[in-house]
């Protein structure tokens, strides 16, 4: 059962859809490309080099021609949303690595309780076999 409403907090909309917006529908122009079959360790590779060359342009900008730092930091900006995203849009398979990771912990420690249970129950009927051998013995 899922629980969905939009609501408006401090003048923004929010709903409780737990989907992640496009690039487009936030106004932002993807670097990436589109659709669902993106190779993300490729373009994250690719825009983190992409960010390292911004600021070092960046850094000759402003020795050079201070004026001009505007439109680097706006480069530089649109390049993090577009890793940000990117991440954003790996959180639902994190996610679920992260719980098979515990379930798999979780059977685990099971089995070992387990078996821990049977060999306990062993000691316990080898000392009540041998007690009541002592009690048939007197």
């Amino acid at each position: 059962m899922s629980l969905t409403c939009s609501l408006t907090l401090f003048g923004s909309n929010y709903t409780t859809d737990d989907v992640l917006p496009s690039l487009e529908d936030q106004g932002v122009r993807q670097l990436y490309p589109k659709g669902p079959n993106v190779d993300f360790k490729k373009e994250l590779r690719a825009l983190n080099r992409e960010l390292q060359l911004h600021i070092l342009e960046l850094a000759d900008v402003l020795v050079e021609r201070p004026s001009q730092y505007a439109r680097r930091v706006e480069e530089i900006s649109l390049i993090f949303k577009n890793l940000h995203h990117l991440l954003n849009s790996l959180r639902p398979h994190q996610a679920r690595a992260t719980l098979i990771h515990i379930l798999e912990l979780q059977i685990q420690r099971r089995k070992q309780a387990i078996e821990d249970i049977k060999r306990r129950r062993e000691e316990a009927q080898k000392l009540l076999k041998e007690a009541l051998g002592t009690l048939e013995g007197q």
